[in-house]
């Protein structure tokens, strides 16, 4: 069995713990976390430190890969990235929740999380480090390219073809064939009936664009004003992001 660690230690990480433990696949050795105390316990796992402790790591623990439990997708791909530059072979896993449904003849990249109740239906493609949450579906010949999610309860029809780093919100209702763009976010609780294009917010029954969003601003958290977003700005995005 493979050793394996969780990098993200707050309730996204909690919920990606229980995939792999109910997964049986791989053996969890612990949480890595720049804003946890190294040596504190969550659900049981210790934060072993942060990302730059990560080739001590990997040698003391004989670590195999790890997974990025980040909500937030354009905090997330910062994380890969710091990851990378630390130990540029780092390998990602996936985790696929028992209770998911994988239909058949998808291809599935790496760094994927599939949670309790998340479908996905046949000739699928989903690119690397994607998120379907609890109980979301993507319909058949569905496309997400990589960092993109859907939220808990996103019911999406077939031909989806959901952008980079792009969310798609709690509750969504998206029609089939529909393309979304990248650094999009369709807002929780709308009906999707036409496409949308890179960078906008929109959100409504049925969804209309309702202003431009900036790369790499978060669309989990209530602040209102981001800029454009770089690898040197990460320690500042997860200090004012919950993740």
């Amino acid at each position: 069995m493979q050793n394996v660690i969780i990098f993200g230690a707050s309730g996204h990480g909690s919920v990606v713990l229980d995939c792999l433990e109910k997964e049986g696949r791989y053996n969890v050795i612990g949480f890595v976390d720049s804003f946890k105390k190294k040596g504190s316990r969550i659900n049981g796992y210790q934060v072993l430190g942060s990302e730059v402790d990560l080739p001590y790591l990997i040698n003391r623990y004989h670590i195999d890969g790890g997974i990025v439990a980040i909500g937030d997708n354009w905090t997330r791909k910062l994380i890969v990235d710091r990851i990378l530059k630390i130990a540029p072979n780092f390998s990602f896993i996936n985790t696929v929740h028992p209770n998911a449904v994988l239909g058949k003849d998808i291809l599935i990249g790496c760094g994927n999380v599939f949670m309790p109740g998340a479908i996905v239906n046949a000739n699928s493609i989903i690119h690397d480090f994607c998120i379907i949450n609890t109980n979301a579906s993507l319909g058949h010949d569905g496309i997400m390219d990589s960092y993109s999610s859907l939220a808990p309860s996103v019911c999406a029809g077939g031909g989806l073809r959901l952008g980079r780093y792009s969310a798609i919100s709690l509750g969504v209702n998206v029609i089939n064939g529909i393309e979304i763009g990248q650094h999009s976010v369709i807002g929780a609780g709308s009906l999707v009936v036409d496409h949308f294009g890179d960078n906008i917010m929109a959100y409504g029954l049925p969804a209309k664009i309702v202003r431009v969003r900036a790369v790499g601003e978060p669309y989990l958290s209530t602040h209102k004003k981001w800029q454009s977003c770089k690898l040197e700005d990460l320690d500042e995005i997860q200090s004012n992001l919950s993740i």
